[in-house]
């Protein structure tokens, strides 16, 4: 390589010349080859916003090769498919990340059955760099990919005259994970009828689904037709517009939170045509679960719902009086002498993307050696935002259950994030990280009520003052206490480890199912 290479590119340029999608086996790949110039590649990788393939690279003289496998366990859980989205190739050195240029033509667009949807291009980097791109999508098939084949089996699903089915049909976060509510529920009916059959809609193959559940990737043939036939369709955030509801269907809303910041038509500035649309989805609900009596009055007034609202608390926490919080901090990794903090914000209607209003990495190396910051961004920031890697850091929002989360941690810091309910069942400290406090309650999203006045927990807007409480949690507890147990006994009176079994029992009482 010449002097005026080595200037262009310090720290080494990898070429990709042959692209290939082996799926012949068990363990289907994507085979990379190519050259390099400059210092001898170390790793070579797709990374996504929340996920990174690795591959298995070997280098010879001048070329090297690297075989990245598709199917790949995150927290110890089976090997699962990458989650859909863009994946940029990244080559590293031991002196840094290096060029990629692609000098291939690259493959059509590949179907890896049961496992994605492949597509690959070139595009450039923030920074200008070219690289290669691998697109993965749902693996559905040539009968169901596209505007046009989902057009024809939407027509297909609302003319069709099914026949009932004594079957769940089970949402979570509109497929992005096998979660919440739903899970608790699904839990219970699996102990206290297992001869029901329990089907979870997932968004793609990345989704794992409870022991003896079905998996439906959305947009399926199959996936239509359960959501057609169930009797039951148990969801906790909106049906979406392609759902029609027939007369022998139930639709139980568990809904996703104990509500801080105003929702639906109580939010500031909602637009008539938004009205509309929230009216015609809490049609579709017959039961809203509730945890509360102060949330089923907000639900009455925010959707204008009169139907049936069970207030059972919210299956979801039943882990929390029952759960193992050491399984998971041995699951993670987490050492038994470190402390575990638990940040946790909401989203921001109008930064998305944004997850880290905290700067965690800071924070982490304030606070030292003996603790560990969990950080776990909202399920709307699960495509749009970007994993943060830090010393003493872990990021965890993709981890599929947040209530698991809850029992590893030995503190909570959150916002106005509705998982402030949910944790005061644990018993454990809440801190309120507010930086934005006067702009989200006056112009973003407004509140229900005043978090200072009776927050179970110090309400901060610097990372400064929240250092020093977090290491003075002892005497915090003390002088909360009389606070945390009235906010428990306002928002967590029914939180007693049985509200899964209480609506399931109901269910079958009432003949929804079974």
């Amino acid at each position: 390589m010449s002097a005026s290479d080595r200037e262009t590119h310090p720290l080494g340029e990898l070429t990709v010349v042959a692209v290939h999608i082996d799926d012949s086996t068990t363990t289907p790949k994507i085979l990379l080859e190519g050259t390099f110039s400059g210092p001898v590649p170390t790793a070579v990788s797709l990374l996504g916003t929340r996920q990174r393939l690795t591959g298995e690279l070997v280098t010879t003289e001048g070329t090297w090769r690297a075989d990245v496998p598709l199917l790949v366990s995150r927290w110890q859980s089976l090997p699962m498919a990458p989650r859909s989205g863009a994946y940029r190739l990244q080559a590293e050195t031991e002196q840094g990340v290096a060029a990629v240029r692609v000098a291939a033509a690259l493959p059509t667009a590949a179907l890896v059955k049961n496992v994605c949807r492949i597509a690959l291009h070139e595009s450039a980097d923030a920074s200008g760099r070219q690289t290669l791109v691998v697109d993965f999508a749902a693996p559905l098939t040539a009968t169901e990919f596209g505007a046009e084949q989902q057009a024809r089996l939407e027509t297909q699903y609302r003319q069709a005259a099914y026949q009932p089915l004594d079957a769940v049909f089970f949402e979570s976060f509109f497929g992005q994970s096998a979660s919440c509510n739903p899970l608790a529920i699904d839990r219970a009916l699996a102990e206290l009828r297992p001869d029901i059959a329990r089907y979870w809609s997932v968004a793609d193959a990345s989704v794992t689904v409870p022991e003896g559940a079905i998996a439906l990737l959305e947009g399926s043939e199959e996936w239509w037709r359960i959501r057609g036939c169930a009797r039951l369709l148990v969801i906790n955030d909106w049906t979406r517009k392609k759902f029609k509801k027939r007369a022998y269907q139930t639709v139980l809303q568990t809904w996703h939170g104990t509500m801080l910041k105003k929702i639906a038509m109580s939010r500031p500035k909602f637009r008539p045509r938004a009205a509309v649309a929230t009216i015609r989805e809490r049609a579709r609900w017959d039961i809203l679960l509730s945890e509360n009596p102060y949330s089923s009055r907000i639900f009455r007034s925010a959707y204008a719902y009169f139907g049936p609202i069970w207030e059972e608390g919210y299956p979801r926490n039943d882990v929390l009086r029952r759960g193992d919080g050491a399984a998971l901090r041995r699951k993670l990794g987490i050492p038994d002498d470190v402390t575990v903090l638990l940040y946790a914000p909401t989203w921001r209607d109008n930064r998305p993307e944004q997850v880290d209003h905290l700067d965690v990495a800071a924070f982490a190396n304030t606070l030292g050696p003996g603790y560990l910051t969990l950080i776990r961004g909202h399920s709307r920031t699960l495509r749009p935002g970007h994993d943060v890697y830090a010393a003493n850091v872990l990021d965890v929002t993709s981890y599929p259950d947040v209530s698991e989360l809850f029992l590893a941690a030995d503190a909570l810091i959150t916002d106005y994030s509705s998982v402030m309910f949910d944790y005061t069942v644990t018993g454990k400290p809440v801190f309120f990280f507010v930086p934005d406090l006067d702009n989200y309650r006056t112009k973003l999203r407004g509140f229900y009520f005043d978090l200072i006045e009776v927050a179970p927990g110090p309400v901060v807007r610097t990372s400064g003052e929240l250092v020093s409480l977090i290491r003075d949690r002892d005497q915090l507890s003390a002088d909360y206490a009389q606070k945390y147990a009235a906010w428990q006994k306002r928002f967590n009176p029914r939180d007693d480890g049985d509200a899964s079994r209480r609506v399931v029992n109901r269910l079958l009482a009432q003949r929804m199912i079974g």
